[in-house]
């Protein structure tokens, strides 16, 4: 548990360390107006958070520089989060303006005003459920116990599942399940299925289908389809702007991990519900391990369907940048609701 003079400290040689990326020391701290200790005071709680694993000292006699559990602690404990301007939120409530855009534009608009207002790389998922809907749904016994789901949708992709028959359902209960189906979700958009099931398909199983709740479930993981993603990404040479990506072979790794979409997508779209922050070595991959990633979710009818990304070095603005994602995603939630409600 650090003290309040601790977390100030802590405070200000983050806050000091993502302007300046030059190390902190202790005269440069007792210097700021909010901070009414000596250097040498200063320089023995430097010390103990050192000691604590907050701070490192990159070389000897230099100042100190936050290390991965610094910056966590400071981002879970002592952020404030910033506003964007009303000019930087006018930016993006000007691109969705435009309804006559395809949701593809929206997305690229979104990440393109999300990099140049961080000055950091954008990721943004996009799920190609909104023009994918389902054509028919076909489900085939193999024995007693499970059976191939068969979904195609209106694109032409045919997806296969294997899925679990409860035990003791008959066949006809089924036949008569998948005839339903067909003819209340056929044209359906994919992200509208779930929500269907459990209301209206529910509502007419119960009418017509024998053990119908159990059957439910069934129906259930044979919908449920993988996301089929689009990434869109604006401002990748933004990272060589920033002092500790200036080394060509430091950032190598990074570059090359830009290239492979496919590892991007997996990464973003593992990071969880809300507004989240994976700092430095909390990310997996040897290649962001001087980096954090922020993520926020966007939704569709409750259910989320896309994430809004910044990858950065982890001396980034944490505060600038999680608000502007809490704002932006908010804003493209609200909008993508009002567009396919």
């Amino acid at each position: 548990m650090l003290t309040e003079r601790q977390k100030l400290i802590l405070s200000a040689i983050v806050d000091d360390y993502i302007r300046s990326a030059e190390p902190v020391g202790s005269r440069s701290i007792s210097k700021r107006g909010n901070v009414a200790y000596s250097p040498a005071t200063i320089r023995n709680e430097m010390s103990d958070l050192e000691e604590l694993g907050y701070l490192e000292q990159p070389h000897t006699s230099a100042g100190r520089i936050p290390s991965n559990l610094g910056y966590r602690y400071y981002v879970d404990h002592l952020l404030q989060t910033g506003n964007p301007s009303p000019e930087e939120l006018a930016m993006l409530k000007n691109a969705l303006a435009d309804r006559i855009m395809q949701i593809e534009q929206v997305m690229q608009q979104v990440a393109i005003i999300t990099s140049n207002l961080t000055n950091l790389t954008s990721i943004v998922l996009g799920p190609e459920i909104f023009n994918t809907s389902l054509r028919h749904l076909q489900i085939l016994p193999l024995d007693e116990k499970r059976a191939v789901a068969i979904i195609v949708t209106n694109t032409g992709l045919v997806e296969n599942k294997l899925v679990t028959i409860p035990e003791g359902v008959p066949v006809h209960s089924i036949e008569r399940t998948v005839s339903i189906l067909n003819a209340k979700l056929k044209g359906v958009p994919i992200y509208q299925l779930k929500s269907k099931l459990y209301t209206e398909i529910a509502a007419e199983m119960k009418k017509h289908v024998d053990e119908f709740e159990r059957l439910i479930t069934t129906i259930d993981s044979a919908l449920q389809q993988d996301d089929h993603q689009r990434l869109y990404m604006s401002g990748a040479t933004n990272m060589l702007n920033q002092p500790e990506f200036r080394d060509v072979e430091k950032a190598k790794p990074f570059l090359d991990l830009l290239d492979k979409s496919d590892v991007l997508a997996q990464i973003v779209s593992e990071a969880g519900e809300g507004v989240q922050v994976r700092i430095g070595t909390e990310n997996t991959l040897e290649a962001m391990k001087d980096c954090s990633l922020v993520t926020a979710t966007y939704s569709l009818n409750g259910q989320t369907i896309g994430v809004i990304g910044v990858l950065g070095p982890t001396r980034m603005e944490y505060g600038k940048v999680i608000g502007l994602l809490k704002h932006f995603s908010q804003d493209l939630t609200d909008t993508l609701n009002e567009w396919y409600k």
